[in-house]
């Protein structure tokens, strides 16, 4: 590994323990000053700079993401047309740029935010750090997994200045085998985004295999790293599945091989089967890493071992393997055999159970627990909420009877955002204001992190709860109108996300203005027990001046809080067994 070398300090006993605030710039360069120019940014190997980047980069797309939701959203306030007449003429015009508009909003989404948001942001900088390790297994590769990201960004930013594309995130056949919009600028961007994912995946894998500190065994990981391991394994065997079937979706389009356009004698349904195949493993690449975020926030702001800990992390695993078992509810409805509907829908009732058993194991976790409630704890509570909310519709759409009606409608809509976004980007946020201490080393503002997350979940709720009931009325979803009964629900449903984009707009607002007037970070401000709190505040560019020495991570009975420095330190360990008695 390149990196230039730094000599190592001698451990003191304030930084074994980490007594006393003191920032990394006191005892010698931190990641983000050791080197400031534009070349060392480019072309670092190091973890933390590379997540850094991912996190902008990903926050950046988020901001692209909901304006095109916002546009839509608003465009549904009334069943006539709002924002479309201001762009295109005619009504079938309008009817495609309002097509156009949700398939970016949800590619964007889903492909460059949701999927990369905990593994490649939050997970690039905090693996290494909670592995007591100076970087990743493949530091170059890292980088590259970067850039592929960068250049699949680019990708659909021209998809956006060469007229947009409306196939919907899905990129279904035989429409997208027909579309005269820009199809395949958008598929080798997600093509390209594939191998970032795959690439990713593979580093994870083996740098959590070879690279744990001594002491550190399977089952005294933080439980971050068997959330991060298991959907390693899902983006490195799902992730191809993808990119064959774009890119023969790609070769269907420029060549005319018929093997998804009837018209050429291919199989529409084929594309639904690889796709699925792909998407619904997907979907718990989306939500497994922030399940594993919150499992890091309950416990250390509820000052309390975990609950289950081994349930959890083999709950983990448990949901990486159904993953690959359930894809067939996705295509009720598409003809499929009755034998085949009946076994998917029984796996996919199974999927509940490991879920379940993370949602009652935080609970556990929490009763009785000293719990703090700052923002990354309270974005906590709103998942585990959120997420029941979205677990348990789930179980709705997974019985067939019901299943035929609800499918395609707004039902399916709120359902897929409350795991998505309810959960998946409210995981992400929560292990963001959780890290942001360590990653920048400045403190936001705790007031403004309470009401922007009371904004975001009523938001939230305002917007899709409505969307519930009109699905259960029949409200087909991608209607570019509706029937005057709907609107009521629509305008709930505008306005709750306006609220929401507000929340979102403040969080901006006070995390950045942490970064220029902020107060230091202290080396361990939450009471945290694992590696990462056990380095100052940001890092050094090795991330410790010392090899560290495994600990329990979720042991917080030598915990002690300095009311003086706003830090959490260890107390001596010949007070350690008059601690453990009183508690």
């Amino acid at each position: 590994m390149s990196h230039p070398e730094i000599d190592p300090l001698p451990e003191s006993e304030d930084v074994k323990s980490g007594a006393g605030a003191a920032s990394t710039d006191e005892l010698g360069p931190s990641y983000l000053t050791v080197t400031k120019t534009i070349s060392s940014w480019v072309f670092t190997l190091d973890h933390k700079r590379i997540g850094l980047m991912y996190l902008v980069g990903v926050l950046f797309m988020f901001l692209l993401g909901g304006v095109f939701a916002l546009l839509v959203r608003t465009e549904l306030f009334s069943p006539l047309a709002i924002l479309t007449p201001l762009f295109a003429s005619t009504p079938e015009a309008q009817a495609d740029l309002y097509n156009k508009w949700f398939t970016t909003h949800g590619a964007i989404m889903v492909f460059l935010v949701i999927i990369p948001g905990v593994p490649a942001a939050l997970g690039n900088f905090v693996l290494p750090l909670l592995l007591g390790a100076k970087d990743v297994a493949f530091p170059r590769l890292n980088l590259g997994s970067f850039y592929l990201w960068v250049t699949g960004a680019i990708f659909f930013i021209y998809v956006l200045f060469s007229g947009g594309i409306d196939t919907g995130w899905t990129f279904y056949t035989p429409y997208s085998a027909e579309s005269g919009t820009a199809v395949i600028p958008a598929l080798i961007g997600v093509f390209i985004l594939g191998f970032s994912s795959i690439f990713t995946g593979l580093n994870f894998i083996v740098t959590i295999h070879k690279m744990r500190p001594k002491g550190m065994t399977w089952f005294k990981m933080p439980l971050f790293l068997w959330a991060t391991y298991s959907t390693a394994v899902i983006q490195v065997l799902a992730t191809p599945v993808l990119g064959i079937t774009l890119l023969l979706l790609i070769l269907e389009r420029t060549l005319g091989i018929g093997i998804f356009d009837p018209r050429n004698g291919g199989d529409p349904v084929l594309f639904q089967h690889f796709f699925w195949f792909y998407s619904h493993p997907a979907v718990y690449i989306m939500i497994v890493p922030p399940m594993g975020v919150v499992s890091e926030l309950i416990a250390t702001n509820s000052h309390k071992r975990i609950f289950g800990y081994t349930y959890i992390a083999f709950s983990s695993v448990a949901i990486a393997i159904f993953s690959f078992l359930v894809w067939g509810h996705h295509m009720f409805t598409s003809g499929q055999s009755t034998t085949m509907n009946i076994i998917f829908s029984g796996i996919t009732f199974s999927v509940g159970i490991p879920s379940a058993i993370k949602i009652f194991n935080w609970l556990a976790t929490m009763y009785k627990g000293a719990i703090v409630l700052n923002t990354s704890m309270l974005y906590g509570i709103s998942f585990i909420f959120l997420f029941t909310i979205g677990g348990l519709t789930g179980l709705f759409l997974g019985v067939l009877s019901i299943d035929m009606h609800l499918h395609d409608t707004y039902f399916v809509v709120a359902h897929f955002h409350y795991v998505m976004m309810g959960s998946g980007l409210v995981g992400f946020i929560g292990g963001l204001h959780h890290w942001w201490p360590k990653m920048t080393g400045k403190m936001y503002d705790e007031f403004l992190g309470r009401i922007a997350c009371v904004m975001v979940f009523i938001g939230f709720n305002l917007t899709f709860i409505p969307q519930f009931v009109m699905g259960s009325l029949g409200m087909p979803r991608r209607y570019y109108t509706y029937a005057d009964k709907f609107e009521g629900y629509h305008q709930l449903s505008t306005i709750g996300s306006y609220v929401m984009a507000a929340g979102f707009f403040l969080t901006a607002y006070y995390l950045i203005q942490s970064l220029i007037s902020g107060k230091k970070a202290p080396m361990n401000p939450w009471g945290g027990n694992s590696l990462e709190w056990h380095t100052p505040s940001p890092p050094p560019l090795e991330n410790f001046y010392s090899v560290p020495v495994a600990t329990d991570p979720y042991d917080y009975v030598g915990m002690e809080y300095d009311q003086a420095t706003g830090n959490y330190s260890t107390i001596k360990p010949d007070q350690l067994p008059a601690r453990r008695e009183e508690r």
